[in-house]
C-alpha cells in the first residue's frame, strides 16, 4: 500500500470543516480517513501561511524560489571566485 495524496482543495476542505463549522478533530479525521495527526498538521500548515499552504507537488512556496535562486547565484560566485583565484596565481607566479 503506497502514500495516499491529497489534493490541496481537500486539505483546505478538511481545515475549515474543523475551523469553520466546529467539527472535532477526531471526528472529522474519522469521517476523512485520515489520521489525526494528519489533520493537525494540515490546520497548523493553514495557520502558518494561508496563502501558500498546500503548494502541491513540485511546486515550492515563493520563500524556497527566492532561497533556491540563491542558493544556485552562490555556486556560481564561488565558481568564478576559485577561477579568478586559480589565474591570479598563475600571473603571479609567471612574473617571478
Amino acid at each position: 500500500m503506497g502514500r495516499r495524496v491529497f489534493s490541496r482543495e481537500f486539505k483546505l476542505e478538511a481545515v475549515k470543516l474543523v475551523r469553520e463549522r466546529g467539527v472535532k478533530i477526531a471526528q472529522a479525521a474519522r469521517d476523512l480517513d485520515v489520521h489525526e495527526n494528519v489533520l493537525r498538521k494540515w490546520i497548523r500548515d493553514a495557520a502558518a501561511d494561508p496563502a501558500h499552504a498546500f503548494p502541491g507537488h513540485g511546486q515550492m512556496k515563493p520563500e524556497q524560489l527566492e532561497i533556491e535562486r540563491l542558493r544556485r547565484e552562490v555556486t556560481k560566485l564561488k565558481a568564478e571566485r576559485d577561477i579568478l583565484k586559480k589565474a591570479a596565481a598563475y600571473f603571479a607566479k609567471e612574473s617571478m
